[in-house]
């Protein structure tokens, strides 16, 4: 390609280091989109002839139907997708296909492949993210008022429902898809026509091209077009975030899959077992759901290292933008992809989840809250109260609702026999009826509200 300046070839070592064919050839279709609508646009413009365009639009189909069946000969020789592509029609057109990098340059060719791809990812993601949503609605709607434990550090906190537990990874998993929908917005502008970093002398219409691949406009700086990498970044960012939410979950799962706790089954589709203990079922893939934050993370970065440091415009650094960004989505698509599958395959175990919704004092703050309502003690004094309450059921080894009313009327004699109906687990969960409780009804509501906005 340069050989008017250089008269060797580069040495091995260099063409080592240099490919990039191995990995960028998955940019190939948004190479293709890009030089259609590149042509077409040079031809409006009078930069290239209608006759020139027509032999390069018949070349690049070609060359798109050979892809489509796996019989493009991508060559190592031609460095990237780009070369790859012009070489191939070059043989295809011939002398024609000289004029298809009129206006144009590597650096914005790959600024836009890039672009166009990462887009298309974080649609794909926003997609499978809802996808989701609605397998956790599912799994949550009959649960509605299923009791669970809740928890503070991992310690029992206040009774829930495990539909209400469900739809908290609902919320954390729309707002993952927003941000995906918000970095879709600021990029979605056209870098195709800034060249290499200056610009271009020909009358190009940027917005032409810019429309026939779906951008909101062009680019408003050249310089800026070819040398930044935010749009990635920024999506890389909001995969990590969502990898974190998948995390938590899958988490959960292992924890409730436990004997000791017995929340939930999975069936035989999601787990596996053992090469030496015959009675292991093991939740393999929640745990190697949890894990993809790794990789995600990694990519992300590893992006915003190899982007710190660089001075405008394009510098080569950024032939390393594309790996953790293909190798983050994957991953992010795959964790998605079993995360749904997992939610929808589980089953809770009720009864278990409602004896432990009872277990450890859980309905203590509901004993305070009814010191403060039924007796109009300050909500400090009532916490002290509950407190000793809780101490003295420790001594006695029972539970809040098997203290006896005279043991409750020595910590406070106002007490009634009306207190033992806040110290139900069910009850204490059917009293939380502020917007976005865990009341059953309130659950119900938020489930309604989600179809609606997922539909």
């Amino acid at each position: 390609m340069w050989g008017g300046r250089f008269s060797a070839k580069p040495a091995d070592l260099m063409q080592a280091i240099n490919v990039s064919i191995g990995f960028d050839r998955r940019l190939a279709s948004q190479d293709l989109a890009g030089s259609k609508a590149h042509a077409a646009m040079l031809a409006a413009v009078g930069a290239i002839s209608s006759e020139d365009e027509a032999q390069i639009q018949q070349g690049l189909s070609a060359i798109e139907g050979e892809m489509a069946a796996g019989a493009f000969p991508f060559r190592d020789e031609y460095e990237d997708i780009h070369m790859n592509v012009e070489a191939r029609l070059a043989e295809l057109i011939g002398e024609p296909s000289g004029r298809l990098h009129t206006a144009r340059s590597r650096n914005d060719q790959v600024a836009l492949d890039f672009r166009l791809w990462v887009r298309e990812a974080c649609d794909r993601t926003e997609q499978q993210l809802k996808a989701l949503q609605r397998a956790l609605i599912a799994k949550a709607e009959p649960h509605a008022d299923a009791l669970m434990p809740g928890f503070t550090h991992l310690q029992p906190a206040q009774p829930v429902t495990f539909g209400h537990h469900l739809m908290a990874y609902v919320e954390m998993f729309g707002r993952d898809a927003a941000r995906f929908a918000d970095a879709r917005v600021r990029m979605n502008e056209c870098p195709l026509g800034s060249a290499a970093l200056a610009g271009s002398p020909f009358p190009i219409d940027r917005q032409m091209t810019a429309s026939a691949l779906g951008f909101d406009r062009p680019t408003a700086n050249s310089l800026d077009s070819v040398s930044s990498r935010d749009f990635a970044l920024e999506a890389l960012a909001a995969a990590s975030i969502a990898a974190t939410h998948l995390s938590r979950l899958a988490e959960e799962i292992v924890i409730w899959m436990t004997p000791q706790f017995g929340f939930i089954k999975l069936s035989d589709a999601f787990t596996t077992g053992s090469s030496i203990m015959p009675q292991k079922k093991n939740p393999d893939a929640a745990e190697l759901t949890r894990a993809k934050v790794g990789r995600i993370l990694g990519g992300f970065t590893s992006l915003m290292v190899v982007m710190k440091g660089l001075p405008l415009a394009y510098s080569k650094d950024m032939q390393e933008d594309k790996v953790p960004t293909f190798e983050a989505f994957d991953s992010l698509e795959l964790a998605l992809l079993a995360m749904a599958g997992m939610v929808a395959d589980l089953e809770p175990n009720r009864e278990k989840m409602a004896a432990a919704a009872g277990a450890g004092f859980s309905t203590a703050t509901d004993l305070a809250d009814w010191l403060v309502r039924e007796l109009n003690l300050p909500f400090r004094q009532a916490h002290h109260l509950t407190g000793a309450a809780v101490k003295r059921a420790e001594q006695l080894g029972v539970d809040l609702p098997d203290l006896s009313l005279d043991e409750l009327k020595a910590l406070d004699p106002r007490i009634t026999d009306g207190v033992y109906s806040v110290l139900n687990p069910a009850a204490s969960a059917a009293s939380r009826q502020s917007y976005g409780g865990t009341a059953p009804d309130q659950v119900r509501n938020q489930i309604a509200r989600w179809k609606e906005i997922l539909s």
